[in-house]
């Protein structure tokens, strides 16, 4: 298949584009680079001796949009593009509200005028709010603690609202859990601006001695020790759920909604532990005040993807470990 992928150059995307074109798709990405590197291009051609076409453009840039898809027949497109961070969503609300959501209904318009009409997008766990039944299911009522997980809920119900309207449109949803690891090459990984709002790029970064301790942001939650408990799930894992959904796609699946996660949770202290055991390095910590929106534990009932997309998580919390690791000793500074 032709495919667009937005924020090709991200942590998850870029994992995901080296995945499709292993699997023989041509990729074209879109990315504005404001929380990625363009050397992440030349690491998915050293791993898949292929060089996507790449082109820096914002999704809220529709003249650019229009030029990219009127000299390509896309077959499908993977929407990745968006800012993600949860506290800085608290801050600056507005630019994740036209971001994020102006940002998707503009791509959607650009696309809807080229009669491209297959769509994945990257939504989030995060659209079960302080939902505390768990494992989450997808017909699970939906709710939001912050501007981040707003965004994306009221993008999914925007793209809900735009195959209802159409239903030419094959839309599948991809809530994901916790992304963590890297590619077992260690060419590319995660690389977050500033101080990582993520546990696993954090404790990789007091490994390789950029950060002097992790904060654990309580350990009064009612959890087997008291942190707070996620769904981790291998990023490589993750970019496969995607290939899955082409699949769906390609049977014009109409609406579809998928949680990719291991259906599992670990604590805080679990990972640390898994982490100081794969790599044999002591990670020091300080428990500090739960953080505001916070839930206690989170984690997925994939049972659906295994169903409907013959996918399910394969990697375990070392191997999400060992990864991240390789990543972060390799590439100390990230993409410098």
């Amino acid at each position: 298949m032709k495919l667009l992928v937005t924020g090709g150059t991200g942590y998850i995307g870029s994992h995901t584009v080296v995945e499709l074109l292993q699997e023989g798709h041509q990729v074209t990405i879109i990315d504005n680079l404001s929380n990625s590197k363009v050397m992440v291009l030349d690491r998915i051609e050293q791993i898949t001796n292929i060089r996507p076409e790449f082109h820096k453009c914002d999704i809220l840039d529709t003249d650019k949009l229009n030029d990219i898809c009127s000299q390509n027949s896309y077959d499908a497109v993977i929407h990745f593009a968006g800012l993600k961070a949860v506290g800085e969503s608290t801050e600056i609300p507005l630019e994740y509200y036209h971001n994020n959501v102006a940002g998707t209904v503009n791509l959607c318009r650009v696309l809807q005028k080229h009669n491209i009409k297959n769509f994945i997008f990257s939504s989030s766990a995060t659209v079960y709010g302080f939902n505390q039944d768990v494992p989450f299911k997808e017909d699970y009522p939906r709710s939001a603690t912050n501007p981040y997980g707003q965004s994306k809920l009221m993008i999914e119900h925007i793209l809900e609202d735009l195959q209802k309207s159409d239903p030419d449109w094959n839309i599948v949803l991809l809530r994901y859990f916790n992304p963590v690891g890297a590619h077992a090459s260690g060419l590319i990984g995660e690389d977050p601006n500033g101080i990582p709002n993520n546990l696993m790029p954090f404790i990789s970064q007091v490994a390789v001695g950029k950060r002097d301790q992790l904060n654990v942001f309580g350990n009064n939650y009612p959890t087997p020790d008291g942190t707070g408990v996620r769904d981790y799930i291998h990023v490589v894992d993750l970019a496969i759920g995607h290939l899955k959904a082409l699949d769906q796609i390609e049977k014009n699946c109409g609406l579809k909604v998928y949680n990719l996660g291991c259906g599992k949770g670990y604590s805080v202290l679990e990972v640390i532990k898994a982490f100081e055991k794969t790599t044999g390095i002591t990670i020091p910590y300080k428990i500090v005040d739960r953080r505001p929106g916070d839930i206690a534990t989170s984690f997925a009932d994939a049972s659906l993807a295994q169903k409907e997309l013959s996918w399910q998580a394969e990697k375990d919390i070392d191997a999400m470990c060992k990864d991240a690791w390789k990543w972060q000793k390799e590439n100390p500074g990230g993409y410098v």
